[in-house]
């Protein structure tokens, strides 16, 4: 089994060091599914703070740019690019965000808060007409760069309208 990195050999929590690595390219995508009633998502167009989906995709990219003031540990980084996918489909909102840089470590973080930050807004966005909204299935979908190479989630898993796996 590997070593947890955000630990020292007492235990305590760390910023891992990084100095000694190379730049590299790194690139990831993470995944987010907002459960909305159809009837709500009906009505979001008529919302009268905006577009959900639009103000979730620019929401989502300013998460992205700030995830090392959000979670503790991170590194800041110079993102080269990020961007976010928000899709109305059947039984709710399908987000997928995207970062990219070449530093010493990696961009999954500034992924998953940029899919994460994009799903809590269409949440915000849409809660007046609907308090049962569910935030589901926050995960990354690949990462490419790095030491630790190339990952990519079974992309072929079934899911039902939801976003939940099939059983």
């Amino acid at each position: 089994m590997k070593k947890l990195s955000h630990y020292d050999s007492a235990g305590s929590p760390r910023m891992v060091d990084v100095s000694a690595k190379a730049q590299t390219a790194r690139t990831a995508r993470a995944h987010a599914f907002v459960r909305v009633d159809r009837e709500v998502l009906k009505k979001a167009e008529e919302n009268p703070k905006g577009n959900p989906l639009e103000i979730a995709r620019i929401a989502g990219i300013g998460a992205a740019k700030r995830t090392s003031e959000l979670i503790p540990l991170c590194h800041p980084l110079m993102l080269t690019h990020a961007d976010v996918d928000v899709t109305i489909e059947d039984g709710g909102v399908r987000i997928v965000a995207r970062a990219a840089t070449t530093a010493q470590t990696g961009v999954e973080m500034e992924a998953l808060t940029a899919a994460s930050v994009a799903a809590l807004t269409v949440y915000d966005m849409l809660k007046g007409l609907d308090k049962s909204i569910e935030i589901q299935d926050v995960y990354l979908l690949e990462k490419t760069g790095g030491k630790s190479g190339n990952y990519r989630r079974d992309l072929e898993v079934p899911r039902r309208p939801g976003g939940l796996p099939h059983k």
